[in-house]
């Protein structure tokens, strides 16, 4: 029994294929979505979208946000922005964060610190989905 899992970002779509199981995260927490399902349309976070197959290792994408329409048959995940988290260089998001928080600091008015803001708490998102803790 799977349900067919579809998540698209502006720049493609990376995955298609049927999945035991997704593991999508809510905009109010952390949902399961497999065959049967009730259907909903559900806002989303930045996060780890987790997708389960028998006898195979989970795999594991982030993305920035977004929106998922489930049915009982399909799961649609449409991302702002999604990336597998394999890809994901743990460095290089600790030396963005620096630098964002630096750049903080310097922010010239409210506007400027709100899209800093942004920036760092999603900075933060993908640091936490390629440790497997959360980052405060």
């Amino acid at each position: 029994m799977s349900i067919h899992f579809e998540l698209v970002s502006p720049e493609e779509k990376l995955v298609s294929e049927p999945v035991k199981m997704a593991v999508i995260p809510g905009a109010e927490g952390e949902m399961g979505v497999g065959k049967d399902h009730a259907s909903f349309v559900v806002a989303l976070k930045a996060g780890v979208v987790q997708l389960h197959q028998d006898g195979a290792e989970v795999r594991k994408i982030f993305i920035a946000g977004g929106f998922a329409d489930v049915t009982g048959d399909n799961c649609t995940v449409l991302a702002e922005q999604a990336v597998n988290v394999s890809d994901l260089d743990q460095a290089a998001i600790e030396q963005e964060l620096t630098n964002l928080n630096e750049d903080l600091g310097r922010a010239a008015d409210k506007q400027e610190e709100a899209r800093i803001s942004k920036k760092i708490t999603l900075a933060k998102a993908r640091l936490s989905a390629v440790t497997g803790s959360v980052v405060i």
